[in-house]
């Protein structure tokens, strides 16, 4: 029988179905595709999904407005889910529909019920046709919504009392004493106290000692010295080793069931690189690149030289060995109970290896995070995202004015790439300090905290560095004066800090439900060019019981990217877009813009309420007092429920503040 159904343009896939789509557990999947068929038969479509181990399910599709069929798909399991579509033509369907308007019409429908009951003996599913299957990995609830806080462990805390700020290497209390693991474990108070989810640690292995950087990455270096933990491996261990001075292994142990007793996960670095004293160069010289004098090339990029590094060789003759033993280094860790890595570098290694090695990890466990440090042409990155990595760096720290960020941000969370692409975006790192924050104002690390850790799902801060507001730059470079890198730090953590700013940023995040994800961001008008503005609405999730005391109200974010004077501007809200939530009413109770005449904008980052009307409303924002607003999004009346409050108490000494 010739083939009449057809079956086109199935969503969610990525690069037609050669990469799967990504969500989290507790997502509902809406599943949707193009069905059509010649004539003015009946069409009847459903959704087949199924995990892994898991057998066949159908859901049954309806016809939108728009024409395409679509249906819900809640995924309730971690790992890998599979769809497909099916569509067919419904012959009783449609005789029905033939008796019913011509008996609306007073027109004979005898021979129609005789069809009719003929077409109900016979299967009903006429000119069957399915659409490939299609796979959408299901991650932890980490895997898309995370804060990761980063720190140094060999750095040291001197305490907490003074004045906030840093001391270099010879602080008025004498040098830096270089710290262990289980003073790791002390810190992981402060971090919950932030109220983090992820605390990332740089590399903790042995650092070679051949070619050893100094400080700001000298090539004089002194016997105490402590070189760059990047460059990793000496004659004590390589990659599956601790540095002596840190710990041991059963410290990492300790320190990751500290963390979890914290209600925070420990992510280590996978920085898949050598120093020339690892083990590997001596065991496996063939895993590395030969120059023409037999000597082992050092990692460059000219004219850039990393004589303390020599790269793997992934071209090698024995590259399954290599790729297998690299393997066996991340499972090492698993087994010391690190489910979060953050990877190196990984656009300087092939994409074939991310997504053998990826797989090959979650295929035993789905539940690991991989986060993709990749500052690299959006083609490469997007590709990382695409073979596997759950999470990727953003060029967010160099997106400044309301337009850079708009423009670059609705690239990722737009189209097919908002279907594998989540971003994380963090304000600096050890290796970025933009000229934005080495302007030294504290509005300026207040607008960019909140701006990566609302408009991203998930974000980061290098601490201490961040909370003290470090902003001496090395000389001609974006980059930190007197690097953790290449030296210890001790970092005062008093009065001063960002921390009362970290805490409340971050428990606006747990409890609103619009924070969770990045596919509903959605940029509003300002006819002010130094003000950005910013909503997301709630996912369309399964609510368990550990998701009931959260939030589905819409969040609005109206920032200044000028730091230093008062803006004043009209924000015109797309009161359609705040009315919606997972193409259904929100919790405000409508999902008509219309009914939008008047409502409610709660500031949870500054503690106070404004009455709104319409699409259209002024707003002032001084930068010494109050250089973001971070608004839930209620009806008049409507109960704020706790979270105003909560919040208020933690700003109360905040928002008064002027620039440091």
């Amino acid at each position: 029988m010739p083939v009449r159904v057809a079956i086109t343009d199935v969503r969610p896939t990525v690069d037609g179905g050669r990469f799967p789509a990504k969500r989290v557990i507790g997502d509902v999947l809406t599943v949707s595709a193009v069905v059509c068929a010649d004539g003015h038969d009946e069409l009847r479509a459903q959704v087949l999904h199924r995990t892994d181990h898991g057998a066949w399910a159908a859901v049954a599709m309806e016809r939108t407005p728009v024409g395409r069929y679509e249906a819900r798909v809640p995924l309730v399991d971690v790992g890998a889910h599979h769809v497909a579509v099916e569509a067919w033509v419904d012959e009783v369907a449609t005789w029905e529909r033939t008796i019913e308007r011509k008996r609306a019409a007073g027109q004979s429908t005898e021979l129609d019920e005789q069809s009719a009951q003929q077409a109900r003996q016979r299967p009903r599913r006429r000119h069957l046709v399915a659409s490939p299957a299609y796979q959408v990995n299901v991650d932890r609830p980490i895997g898309g919504c995370s804060a990761w806080y980063e720190f140094f462990p060999r750095s040291t805390v001197e305490g907490v009392d003074g004045a906030a700020g840093v001391e270099g290497a010879e602080g008025a209390g004498g040098p830096p004493r270089h710290a262990t693991l289980r003073d790791a474990i002390d810190r992981l108070d402060y971090v919950q106290s932030l109220g983090f989810d992820v605390v990332y640690l740089p590399p903790i292995h042995p650092i070679g000692a051949s070619h050893r950087k100094g400080p700001d990455n000298s090539l004089v270096v002194g016997p105490d010295d402590v070189g760059s933990p990047w460059a990793i491996g000496d004659q004590t261990g390589g990659h599956d080793a601790v540095h002596p001075q840190l710990g041991t292994v059963d410290d990492v142990r300790a320190l990751a069931a500290a963390a979890l007793e914290r209600g925070l996960e420990l992510a280590l670095d996978l920085a898949f690189q050598c120093s020339p004293d690892h083990p590997w160069v001596s065991q496996h010289p063939e895993w590395f690149i030969v120059r023409a004098d037999g000597s082992i090339a050092h990692a460059e990029n000219p004219p850039k030289r990393y004589d303390d590094i020599v790269p793997l060789n992934f071209d090698s003759d024995d590259w399954p060995s290599l790729w297998r033993a690299l393997a066996d280094i991340v499972r090492f860790w698993q087994g010391l109970g690190v489910r979060v890595f953050r990877v190196d570098n990984p656009h300087t290694k092939p994409f074939a290896f991310w997504e053998w090695l990826i797989a090959e990890i979650q295929r035993d466990d789905p539940g690991v995070v991989f986060l993709a440090e990749a500052f690299a042409a959006p083609p490469v990155m997007h590709h990382l995202a695409k073979v596997g990595f759950t999470q990727s760096y953003t060029h967010f720290p160099w997106q400044h004015a309301p337009y850079q960020l708009e423009q670059y941000t609705t690239q990722l969370t737009t189209g097919e790439a908002a279907e594998y692409f989540r971003s994380n975006a963090w304000p600096a790192t050890p290796d970025i300090l933009t000229e934005e924050l080495q302007q030294g104002v504290r509005p300026a690390f207040v607008s960019r905290l909140v701006l990566a850790a609302t408009m991203s799902a998930s974000y980061g801060i290098y601490g201490p560095a961040f909370e003290t507001m470090a902003h001496e730059a090395r000389p001609g470079a974006e980059e930190y004066a007197a690097n953790e890198k290449y030296q210890l730090r001790s970092w005062h953590l008093g009065e001063g800090t960002l921390a009362p700013e970290i805490a409340t940023v971050n428990r606006i995040r747990r409890r609103m439900r619009a924070l969770h994800h990045d596919r509903t961001l959605h940029f509003h008008h300002c006819d002010n060019e130094r003000i950005v503005v910013y909503s997301k609405t709630a996912p369309d999730r399964v609510l368990g019981p550990a998701d009931e005391a959260g939030c589905d109200d819409p969040v609005l974010v109206v920032a200044t990217t000028d730091h230093w004077s008062t803006q004043v501007g009209t924000v015109s809200l797309d009161l359609s877009v705040l009315a919606s939530r997972g193409g259904a009413a929100g919790s405000h109770g409508s999902d008509r813009w219309e009914d939008w005449h008047d409502y409610e904008v709660v500031d949870l980052f500054g503690g106070r309420r404004y009455r709104w009307h319409g699409a259209h409303n002024v707003v002032i924002l001084d930068p010494a007092t109050t250089p973001v607003h971070v608004f839930q999004v209620r009806r008049v009346g409507a109960d704020v429920g706790a979270v105003a409050g909560v919040v208020a108490g933690v700003v109360a000494g905040v928002v008064a503040r002027a620039p440091a």
